[in-house]
């Protein structure tokens, strides 16, 4: 007979606050714990004051505004881990950590110190990031911070910060020594900047598509994509992407800190928001956050709370980009929109598919001419109020271009050259006068003012107010058309007969005043 597990059991939770419980029960008691507020807060109880478990709560939940791993204020973490380097006999450096030489302090994250350090051996210059000594002594830390290096370490492409080397010797914190990338983060020149150009936009977002997709080809997810985890290498300005402190195998899901989601409020999926499992496509979530600050210079989600926050990433729509930013094409806005689906079954299948597409928009905007947009790599919007406007003043237009183009055979058809004479003239007179000169001495005048009232009936009609009004699209094509009943007009104006006037027969001899008669 099988003994049930009591999920609230207090030796489970101190098992799991001094790292000690079974690897086997940790996922089924963290499932506990999200929904068990109870043994939250006995979780809490029993860590007591460590240090380490608020240190790891602030990284695993901190608000991306209060820190990122290259800001430049000290503190007391880099304190301790520079009191822990061995001396050094090098006089430029602040002490030694293994075979390197600390240059200087690149900055601090929530789990350690990154240094800007020197490898006399390889003589080269490399960033080494140190895992923070109270954190040191927790075994779960520890594990992430190593599991860190490793997952970083698979992913060999040129938009990933490369990983050289791990050590976790005892005694001294675990640290990894990574890539040096001269430059500043996607966060800083945004910061500095603003929205980017639309050239740049792309380019940084396929590079950054790029290299989440060698990260997936590893079976990788980085579940912490965002701008200030997207290095701009000086001159070029070429994307690297860093910090796989939260990454972890697709299949892992044992090491997340109970009761807490993992990642950046600002630009984490929904499923990430609500604690649930994520797999490459919250990655492509993040991306499309990210490419919608480059476009507008701010997160697509904010609010006053981190949890305010999540439940915006969980349960509202960003703003409209073009409403921030005009400038940026509908196409583009259409793509974010896609990788905005709340449902990961409505976004882009994979990163190389992103990478491909914008790749591909990029060459596009340099090269407008040589390069077309293809329609079919556009996503297509899901139906909305806006679609079924486009889709209503597409029908008006084409209505409307029908109508003139009907009337403008009506009036081609109906109008005749020869008009009847509108002046009297003596039936005996009239054998003697040429028959064409009836035409050419028809009321010209009345012709051409018939023609120009029929020209503003169809005009006074192209103007009339249609439904949706005020739209740039509609006004432009009534100008069009105004314009081509004008030229019709003109083009249907009688010409006059350029033959000369036939002379008015002369009066008989008999009939003329002799000379001295009154006539």
């Amino acid at each position: 007979m099988n003994v049930r597990t009591d999920p609230c059991d207090p030796r489970r939770l101190r098992l799991l606050a001094e790292d000690r419980l079974p690897a086997g029960e940790i996922s089924e008691l963290e499932d506990h714990l999200q929904h068990c507020d109870s043994c939250r807060s006995a979780l809490d109880e029993l860590a007591g004051g460590e240090p380490w478990l608020g240190a790891v709560r602030e990284y695993l939940g901190s608000d991306p505004t209060a820190a990122h791993d290259f800001a430049t204020t000290p503190s007391t973490g880099i304190d301790e881990t520079l009191s822990a380097l061995t001396p050094s006999d090098w006089p430029d450096s602040l002490g030694r950590l293994g075979n390197h030489e600390i240059k200087g302090v690149i900055g601090r994250g929530g789990m350690g110190v990154v240094f800007k350090a020197f490898d006399p051996a390889l003589h080269r210059t490399v960033a080494i990031k140190v895992l923070s000594p109270h954190l040191a002594g927790c075994g779960a830390a520890r594990r992430r911070f190593l599991r860190e290096a490793r997952a970083a370490a698979a992913v060999v492409h040129e938009h990933v910060v490369s990983v050289f080397a791990v050590d976790d010797t005892s005694g001294r914190p675990p640290y990894l020594v990574m890539e040096y990338i001269p430059g500043r983060s996607l966060q800083d020149r945004l910061d500095e900047h603003g929205a980017l150009a639309l050239a740049e936009i792309l380019r940084i977002g396929m590079q950054t598509a790029a290299g989440l997709a060698a990260a997936h080809a590893q079976g990788l997810v980085h579940r912490d994509v965002k701008p200030a985890n997207i290095l701009l290498e000086n001159g070029i300005e070429r994307v690297k992407l860093t910090d796989f402190g939260l990454a972890r195998a697709a299949a892992d899901a044992g090491m997340t800190q109970s009761g807490i989601v993992a990642g950046t409020p600002h630009y984490m999926a929904p499923e990430q928001a609500r604690a649930e499992s994520t797999d490459h496509r919250a990655d492509l979530f993040s991306l499309g956050s990210t490419i919608y600050a480059m476009c507008t210079g701010v997160p697509p989600f904010r609010a006053e709370t981190p949890v305010a926050v999540l439940r915006r990433v969980s349960d509202d729509i960003p703003r409209v980009i073009r409403q921030l930013n005009p400038e940026i094409p509908e196409w583009l806005e259409a793509i974010v929109e896609r990788l905005h689906a709340k449902d990961p079954e409505d976004r882009f299948a994979s990163a190389s598919e992103v990478a491909d597409l914008l790749g591909h928009c990029l060459a596009h905007v340099q090269e407008p001419l040589a390069v077309a947009l293809d329609a079919d790599l556009i996503p297509k919007r899901s139906k909305g109020p806006r679609r079924k406007w486009a889709s209503a003043l597409g029908m008006a237009s084409v209505a409307a271009a029908v109508l003139v183009v009907a009337a403008a055979g009506v009036w081609r058809w109906n109008y005749r050259p020869v008009i009847p004479l509108p002046i009297s003239i003596p039936a005996r007179e009239l054998d003697r006068i040429d028959p064409a000169s009836l035409r050419a001495t028809a009321d010209e005048e009345s012709a051409f003012h018939e023609a120009r009232n029929r020209a503003s009936r169809l005009d006074a009609d192209l103007h009339r107010p249609a439904d949706p009004p005020d739209t740039d699209r509609f006004s432009a094509l009534v100008r069009d058309l105004a314009d081509r009943a004008g030229s019709l007009e003109r083009e249907l104006a009688p010409v006059p007969d350029p033959r000369p006037e036939v002379p008015r027969s002369p009066i008989p001899q008999d009939r003329r005043p002799s000379k001295g008669q009154n006539p």
